[in-house]
């Protein structure tokens, strides 16, 4: 769905070459007879002259590699307390803010905060919207959902648009700035999309609003964060807009998702009998229409399959998450935003599993489990791609 920092031991390496080649410190003088022998020839101090260039290189040697690690691990250890300092403040600020999420469950903008929520360990409750009437949320102007609504203190503070709740919440976890100025951050704009509709965009949305020293703590380097927005900002432009297409792909497949939807949603009995079938009925025909509008191929279980592979080869084999070690916010957007279908497609995807297995006889593992992939490099290209759909919806 952070970048682990590792000891810059490099820095610690130049450090030690450095002191290493410092001149040696100066030694007590000794006397003329202690270097020559009675007779004015070589005695057994001259010998010994003869090594101590040697003697002192190597002393000063492993005088600075002894340095150069102390320092090394001096910084090591400071990084974690402030790790651990941090880490303490997030759970005092956690422990302030009383949350209330208002969402539909299947939405996948809704699961993408859930599973922020609950990667950073925020209790909140949960209030499942009526999709038809939105009585829930009469209370708020901003008619969409995902809406967190965070109490801190006497303050009451609205966040609308997944991922400004995102950006927000991580921003006051980190920074520790107070809830009613961060979200002044990303105020809301109206514009005007491709169709010629009216919506509302916010800015900076992918930004944490933090310091120099917090950016440091939190990324180690620009190019992290970089990554981070950018991919963030992926998974709500094209990953999510694959969603649809291939959820009610057939009529079958529409059907069964509307019936996940209905049993996990807020819909009265009536209600929920016409959203099943009518409703599935209208998003197979609007799932063909946006096919056409992304411009996607005739079997879009293709374009699936690229972005999934696009997003496995940006993670690259050398680390689990994006974010290193832990998942970043980048990770918490990706997977959940898509997982959040499994039950809705479940008994279609097996059915693929089974056909692609029996038809190239790739062995098919469990599952991703907390986001590691589990094929191997010799997975063939058919396996490795029902293996991600495995992944995304089962």
């Amino acid at each position: 769905m952070a970048h682990a920092v590792r000891a810059l031991w490099p820095g610690g390496r130049a450090l030690t070459w450095r002191l290493g080649g410092r001149p040696a410190l100066g030694l007590p003088a000794q006397s003329r007879a202690g270097l020559t022998g009675a007779a004015g020839g070589p005695g057994p101090a001259a010998t010994t002259r003869k090594g101590c260039p040697r003697l002192l290189g190597a002393a000063a040697l492993a005088l600075g590699g002894a340095l150069g690690l102390y320092h090394t691990a001096r910084w090591h250890l400071r990084a974690q307390n402030l790790r651990a300092d941090l880490s303490a403040a997030q759970l005092s600020l956690s422990s302030r803010l009383q949350l209330t999420l208002y969402q539909y469950k299947t939405c996948p903008f809704c699961s993408k905060v859930r599973a922020f929520l609950d990667f950073h360990a925020l209790p909140y409750q949960v209030v499942e919207v009526n999709p038809v009437r939105r009585a829930e949320i009469k209370f708020s102007s901003y008619r969409k959902v995902p809406i967190l609504l965070a109490q801190e203190g006497d303050s009451l503070q609205q966040l609308n648009d997944s991922s400004v709740i995102i950006s927000a919440l991580k921003t006051y976890l980190v920074s520790g700035q107070p809830l009613e100025d961060i979200i002044t951050y990303y105020p809301p704009m109206k514009a005007v999309n491709d169709q010629g509709k009216e919506v509302t965009e916010f800015c900076n949305k992918y930004w944490l609003m933090l310091d120099e020293k917090e950016a440091q703590w939190m990324y180690g380097g620009k190019e992290a964060r970089t990554e981070e927005m950018k991919w963030r900002q992926w998974a709500d432009d094209w990953l999510v807009h694959l969603i649809s297409p291939n959820v009610y792909r057939t009529p079958t497949e529409a059907l069964a998702s509307f019936d996940y939807i209905v049993k996990e949603g807020n819909f009265g009995t009536v209600e929920g009998a016409m959203a099943k079938y009518m409703g599935a009925a209208a998003m197979y025909l609007i799932s063909k229409r946006l096919k056409s509008r992304h411009h996607l191929q005739d079997d879009v279980r293709e374009d699936l399959y690229e972005a999934a592979n696009k997003w496995v080869a940006a993670v690259g084999k050398d680390r689990p998450f994006m974010g290193g070690q832990k998942p970043n916010l980048a990770d918490l957007n990706t997977l959940p935003a898509v997982s959040c279908w499994a039950p809705g497609v479940h008994g279609q995807v097996l059915q693929e599993v089974r056909r692609e297995e029996s038809r190239e006889n790739g062995e098919i593992p469990p599952p991703w489990e907390s986001g590691r992939a589990p094929w191997g490099e010799q997975a063939t290209a058919g396996a490795l791609r029902i293996r991600i759909l495995v992944h995304f919806f089962c």
